[in-house]
């Protein structure tokens, strides 16, 4: 069976980073519905700005770098994509690169986001 064309994966990425702009923190794996997302207070979800799909890599796209502010005594290990800072429409999420733990006081995760298409 073959695969999707480049240009077909570019174009998908193009529509969901036209409408999946905000950034999600998880305390466990967000399923399919973006379950498990940090508590607000302190912590809200932040909007990234998407890059160029496809550069500087085919069938991927980079958003800008967020910072999160995350509750103390929490440990987030999942980040999740939205079409909004509150509420909104669920996209997909995935596992953070290491597990992310604030201790007595609330601290800031930062990360840069990365859709790949090429899997």
């Amino acid at each position: 069976m073959a695969g999707f064309s480049d240009t077909a994966k570019d174009s998908t990425l193009t529509t969901l980073v036209g409408s999946y702009t905000w950034i999600s923190l998880h305390t466990a794996d967000p399923g399919n519905t973006g379950a498990n997302e940090v508590p607000t207070g302190v912590y809200a979800r932040i909007q990234t700005t998407w890059g160029t799909v496809g550069s500087p890599t085919q069938d991927a796209v980079t958003g800008s770098t967020v910072v999160v502010t995350v509750p103390a005594s929490t440990t987030v290990t999942y980040w999740g994509l939205w079409t909004a800072s509150t509420s909104g429409t669920w996209c997909t999420g995935g596992q953070l690169p290491a597990p992310f733990s604030t201790g007595g006081s609330s601290g800031t995760y930062s990360g840069t986001p990365t859709l790949n298409a090429a899997g």
